[in-house]
């Protein structure tokens, strides 16, 4: 009774908790395992892949981080799984691999196929700001590429002009305020609102407002 009540479970007269809710609790701790599970795992594989795309090109971790910017010691971090890179990272780290952000996260996935289920759709979260990315296009779409994004409250993420150079993307809001900051240039957007990105430049995903915003990201590549 004591534990019930210090977890703030509702007790019967007799001081028994709810058997109702005891099992409710009990299910809600199994689900959190095993989505620590999956979140691990995912962050796993993206290390993996990330290694894997580095000496698939034959370079040192060295020539890796000059390319991309980011530090030798932090990528070295990245590939044994001893730090999970956050979502500016991967777009200098995708940059560098001449790849997308959604095109690295879908080969660390590795499912290949034509239709994503819903309950299928690998989600990503960024630990520096909470982003939840969405790959709502199958692993093997080819040129294009569907990304349903959700930024948090006051989140803001930048993204290196080299991460821009070789896709055209358009960026569609679903919900909420998102303010887009285009080299010098700020775009609000709003429900409904749909943005052409124009060239390659530094880039900046802003949510200035007090709830989630969502938007849908489409990437074509030219390549």
């Amino acid at each position: 009774m004591v534990m019930a009540q210090m977890i703030g479970l509702p007790v019967q007269a007799d001081g028994i908790p709810n058997a109702a809710l005891l099992i409710a609790v009990a299910l809600f701790v199994q689900y959190s395992r095993q989505m620590s599970y999956i979140v691990n795992s995912i962050e796993l594989r993206l290390a993996n892949r990330i290694k894997a795309e580095r000496e698939a090109r034959g370079w040192s971790l060295s020539d890796l981080a000059e390319r991309s910017g980011v530090s030798k010691a932090m990528i070295s971090k990245i590939e044994r799984g001893e730090s999970s890179p956050t979502a500016t990272l991967l777009g200098h780290l995708s940059g560098a691999f001449g790849i997308t952000v959604s095109t690295l996260l879908a080969r660390a996935e590795g499912a290949a196929s034509r239709l994503a289920r819903a309950h299928d759709q690998a989600v990503w979260q960024d630990p520096e700001t909470g982003l939840r990315r969405t790959a709502v296009s199958p692993e093997g779409a080819g040129a294009i590429q569907l990304v349903r994004c959700e930024l948090p409250p006051g989140a803001s993420i930048a993204y290196p002009a080299a991460s821009y150079v070789f896709i055209h993307q358009q960026i569609w809001m679903l919900r909420g305020i998102l303010h887009f900051i285009e080299g010098e240039e700020t775009h609000e957007l709003r429900d409904g609102d749909c943005l052409q990105l124009g060239s390659p430049t530094n880039c900046r995903f802003e949510n200035r407002q007090r709830k989630d915003c969502v938007y849908l990201v489409v990437i074509a590549s030219h390549r």
